[in-house]
């Protein structure tokens, strides 16, 4: 194999070369630091390049390895940490450039867990100013600009997560940790053809994270396939005394034989309304076949105001989160035009309209959960358009409706988790995705069924017309299996 077809093996392929003898932990750490370096770097997916500490990281893992200490399918595998979670050895920007400088004594769970787990840590990873929570309208707000789909430099690969999915896209890091408050992991997922999982609420401590959002805040794996977002969530899941808001029940992915039929599928009603045509065709292509695996139902959501519960709720605590900040005056300093404004709103909003869209919240929660629980999965597309051009400004969010997609928000408020995966190829030959939401703690039944689908479209396999090391003003080709 060559270096570019090392690259983009799965977890579980590169955990059987490393254990074979056939590649080293050092060898992967040093390939994938080049890609950093070259890809990573010129589709603007990094903030910081950990050289030295992936390489001493490697040689543990590696010497670890040889003397017969197996800590598991992440032992020897690089990643990269979308640039608000704190880590030793790099500063934390937050994407933004008050924060330039910003560095913490203390770092965060996710890291030591991925530690323990005998991962390799090769970089910080971009992301939208203060994970876009002081509000933009242009995919340039952040310190690093706008990150370049490796599908077609042009095109963003979307919000705030915009770091992880570029570099996992164009196999610069195997895996990486991403945020989520409203749709930051599922959305670049689905804009860059990556697998995405936006796990139950609190699975995943957010000690040594920043916080938007205290309510609706979460942790995620970002990854090639569906399988390896459940490889990673194995190691980095779990109760945390340091995050008050963490499960207290432990989670295991790890099974020999993963569920490959008899699954019960809601369709979301109306879910392709206002979808791209080619969006819609790839996502009635994806019933088909989900349709040979499993029973499909039409189900339709209960009738709420997601979108402005939503926004009700990371609006007020995103100010209360960062009042001083916002106080100061300092967020003039910030990239976004629009920033300053938008976060002054919600100084205002009465203490009544939070309040009630809590309530609202907790109707919502129960409604969706309770509808969730008769499947394996609630289906929709992930996003009804295909990645918006680089260049382009928009509205808060996503273009147009996309970004408040109903399926999508009911998992937000209700804490439930939702995984996006690769299923087809729209305009201009840019990724679609499909989301799998399932009642809270059924992360195995959607990523079985969402694996299920992987391995009968055979797309995983597919790299970006960017994946080799060049600038994204290069030329590119076709995608190859």
């Amino acid at each position: 194999m060559t270096s570019d077809d090392v690259a983009f093996l799965s977890i579980r392929e590169l955990g059987a070369l490393l254990r074979k003898g056939e590649v080293s932990p050092v060898d992967l750490a040093k390939l994938y630091l080049e890609r950093l370096h070259g890809i990573g770097t010129a589709i603007r997916a990094v903030v910081t390049i950990m050289d030295d500490v992936a390489l001493r990281e490697a040689k543990l893992a590696e010497s670890e390895l040889r003397g017969g200490l197996d800590r598991g399918p992440l032992h020897g595998i690089p990643y990269g940490l979308k640039d608000i979670v704190a880590a030793a050895g790099a500063p934390t920007t937050w994407g933004a450039p008050p924060f330039v400088e910003q560095s913490f004594d203390r770092e965060a769970t996710v890291v030591t867990r991925l530690r323990t787990a005998g991962a390799v840590l090769a970089a910080k990873l971009a992301t939208i100013e203060i994970a876009g929570g002081m509000g933009y309208d242009h995919p340039d707000a952040s310190t690093t600009g706008p990150a370049a789909n490796p599908w077609d430099p042009n095109r963003w690969t979307s919000g705030s997560s915009s770091g992880p999915a570029g570099a996992v896209s164009a196999a610069a890091v195997p895996f990486a940790i991403g945020s989520d408050t409203s749709g930051s992991i599922l959305f670049p997922a689905a804009y860059t053809g990556t697998a995405g999982l936006r796990a139950t609420y609190g699975r995943v401590s957010r000690a040594g994270a920043m916080t938007l959002c205290w309510t609706l805040d979460r942790l995620g794996p970002m990854c090639r396939t569906a399988d390896d977002c459940g490889l990673v969530l194995e190691a980095i899941a779990g109760p945390d005394p340091q995050d008050r808001s963490s499960l207290a029940q432990p989670y295991r992915y790890r099974r020999p034989n993963p569920r490959r039929s008899g699954f019960r599928f809601g369709v979301v009603e109306g879910c392709c309304d206002g979808a791209e045509p080619e969006v819609k065709a790839r996502f009635e292509e994806s019933l088909a076949v989900l349709g040979d695996i499993g029973a499909l139902e039409s189900v339709e959501l209960p009738d709420f105001p997601y979108a402005e519960v939503t926004q009700t709720i990371s609006g007020a605590e995103a100010y209360a989160a960062f009042d001083e900040f916002i106080a100061s005056g300092r967020t003039a300093e910030l990239k976004a035009r629009k920033a300053q404004g938008h976060r002054l709103a919600a100084a205002v909003l009465p203490a009544h309209d939070y309040i009630r869209a809590q309530r609202i919240r907790r109707l919502i929660a129960d409604s969706v959960s309770e509808l969730a629980g008769r499947y394996d999965a609630l289906l929709a597309p992930s996003l009804g358009v295909v990645a918006c051009r680089i260049d382009e400004n928009f509205e808060y969010g996503l273009p147009g409706a996309s970004g408040r997609r109903p399926l999508n928000l009911a998992g937000v408020l209700s804490g439930a988790p939702t995984v996006s995966i690769l299923n087809g190829f729209g305009e201009g030959g840019l990724p679609t995705g499909i989301q799998f939401a399932g009642a809270p703690c059924a992360e195995n039944a959607i990523l079985d069924a969402a694996h299920a689908l992987e391995q009968r479209l055979g797309l995983s396999r597919l790299r970006p017309p960017l994946a080799a090391a060049a600038s994204p003003g290069a030329p590119h080709g076709r995608a190859a299996p």
